[in-house]
């Protein structure tokens, strides 16, 4: 067991590296865009092989379209709300948020039920979240100009968006392989920043400043899901998929050690909670 632990916590480093590198960059759709680019000009001739070899019916092309709209939609969500918060903040909350929502949704609307466990849990990433938007230390973040309150809710919406493309997800690896599923992603994402990359004409100066930084974020980002699926071969996902969570720690000591980020212990603080929330909801909840 001790491996698939290992692997996981890696995936949770590797996706928190490439964002601090997102966070650091100097435009942050041009830098997401570039680093997506490169695996989706890789992955491209998958996906067509396997749609020129596997044709699908009409419902099943709705669906990735469906996945792609939803990528695009992400993908500029992440790149602004990357540009409005400090990663200390915005991470624990866009990682967190999908966790905190499924086991509500299914309380919700689909009359499963939560265990003491869970519920705590559910507590803690409230309050976490909560103290993270500056709720309850800075008055001027309860109304809709606060400083705390735009970046909380960007990372909300992208966590939603996340939950969103998921869902889908899973329906469409009904129909097609993970890599070309994950191609079709990539084609979402690019696609959703496209625009907003031929608007700033900064592509060459991002490559200029951050080349390095570009090519290993587009092995990181790739690289972190894939350390993780090769942990879900030798592990029940149920049992190390909230480990991977472990990003949020790794991501605010990254905002508070190099990007110099500022309420270091308060954020730390709020992190540990978060993560704690998510072991209670993934594993006992």
């Amino acid at each position: 067991m001790l491996l698939p632990v290992l692997l996981v916590i890696a995936s949770g480093m590797c996706h928190a590296v490439w964002s601090m590198f997102t966070k650091r960059s100097l435009s942050k759709s041009v830098f997401l865009w570039s680093i997506m680019m490169v695996s989706t000009l890789l992955l491209l001739p998958v996906l067509l092989r396997e749609l020129w070899t596997q044709p699908l019916s009409a419902g099943a092309y709705a669906l990735l379209l469906l996945s792609v709209a939803l990528q695009a939609l992400y993908s500029w969500l992440l790149s602004k709300t990357y540009e409005m918060g400090d990663l200390s903040q915005i991470y624990p909350v866009m990682r967190g948020t999908g966790t905190l929502l499924i086991p509500l949704i299914g309380v919700l609307f689909l009359g499963e039920s939560l265990s003491l466990y869970g519920w705590l849990g559910i507590c803690l990433m409230l309050g976490g979240f909560a103290v993270l938007s500056g709720i309850g230390f800075n008055t001027r973040s309860l109304g809709h100009t606060g400083p705390g309150f735009k970046p909380m809710l960007m990372a909300l919406t992208v966590g939603l968006c996340t939950t969103c493309y998921v869902f889908i997800d899973k329906l469409n690896l009904q129909h097609v392989s993970p890599l070309a599923l994950l191609e079709v992603t990539n084609i979402g994402f690019v696609a959703g920043l496209t625009p907003a990359v031929l608007a700033s004409r900064k592509l060459r100066e991002e490559w200029q400043h951050n080349k390095f930084t570009i090519l290993l974020g587009s092995v990181l980002n790739p690289g972190s899901y894939l350390l993780f699926l090769f942990a879900l071969q030798q592990a029940p996902l149920a049992h190390i998929s909230p480990l991977r969570e472990s990003g949020t720690i790794f991501a605010t000591f990254l905002g508070i050690l190099l990007l110099k980020e500022q309420q270091g212990l308060r954020r730390i603080t709020c992190s540990i909670v978060i993560f704690c929330g998510i072991l209670l909801i993934g594993v006992w909840g």
